[in-house]
């Protein structure tokens, strides 16, 4: 199958402006359920106090105080449902402060279709259309934290690679962890779903690419970290060779019984694995569609 490439990189800044228009989504994806770490701490707790804000970082979506008492009454609730949100990662076990700075940041219900913006900070997955999901929030934040691992305190990733844009809702957290994010989806619909849902954002340093996620990016690499949003039997050759040396790849593996991986390239031809946690995601598949 052909790959209609687009000229690279395609910052999103270079994408008109406009509305968002209501997309008609595909069935049901198969879901992208949580890990046993996440699904034992869900259990239907009642939502916990909300803490202190964090800073906002540059792109963060604010009503302007001149909006309606009623628009910013949704919007304060719609930020202590996020920190609420935060919370709960928090206690499953991720402590990176950057990390969870940034799924505080994200507004994730702007990634979802309007029906289910009542489940878009409970910690599940949700269909966003061609049998694909947007990630539950634990494990959004525990692949980034896993990572940005072993990094000295206050450092910053450099460059990083996602496999599988999806809505782009775990790019637009990369691209407040990192300082340049760049983003492949194989499925053109998806591609043009998370352009029009990042562009209100405005995220300078995130540029997204149609292709196939198998080959990587070779003529952007080497990335200081890189992220798989499906799972395969093993970790393409492609991508480990992209990976900087002391760089950690973070990934599901299998099929039926997946587990996540971090994979550290610790020299030219050499790299170490460990496995994290069980978890299950959509099949890695190759070429464009």
């Amino acid at each position: 199958m052909k790959d209609a490439r687009p000229n690279f990189p395609l910052p999103l800044s270079s994408v008109t402006s406009g509305v968002r228009k209501p997309g008609t989504p595909a069935p049901f994806a198969t879901p992208q359920t949580a890990t046993r770490n996440a699904a034992s701490s869900h259990g239907g707790a009642r939502a916990p106090q909300a803490p202190a804000p964090a800073p906002r970082a540059p792109g963060y979506v604010q009503v302007a105080n001149s909006a309606p008492a009623a628009q910013r009454s949704d919007l304060a609730a719609t930020e202590a449902v996020r920190r609420a949100m935060v919370a709960r990662v928090a206690r499953q076990g991720v402590s990176d402060p950057k990390v969870l700075m940034a799924m505080e940041t994200v507004p994730r219900h702007l990634f979802i279709e309007p029906a289910l913006y009542g489940q878009a900070y409970v910690d599940a997955s949700l269909p966003i259309g061609h049998n694909q999901t947007i990630s539950q929030p634990y494990i959004v934040a525990r692949m980034i934290e896993a990572m940005n691992a072993s990094r000295p305190a206050g450092a910053t990733l450099g460059k990083v690679l996602e496999i599988g844009t999806g809505c782009g809702y775990q790019a637009a957290v990369l691209s407040f962890v990192a300082k340049d994010v760049y983003s492949i989806e194989r499925i053109k619909p998806l591609h043009e779903l998370a352009k029009t849902n990042l562009r209100p954002l405005r995220l300078s340093n995130l540029r997204l690419q149609y292709g196939d996620g198998m080959l990587g990016l070779p003529q952007v690499a080497p990335f200081d970290g890189i992220i798989l949003a499906a799972a395969g039997l093993e970790v393409p050759r492609a991508l480990l060779e992209q990976l900087a040396i002391g760089a950690h790849l973070v990934a599901p593996v299998g099929a039926q019984v997946q587990h996540l991986h971090r994979i550290t390239r610790t020299g030219k031809s050499e790299w170490t694995s460990e496995t994290l946690e069980a978890c299950h995601f959509v099949p890695l598949r190759p070429g464009t569609i």
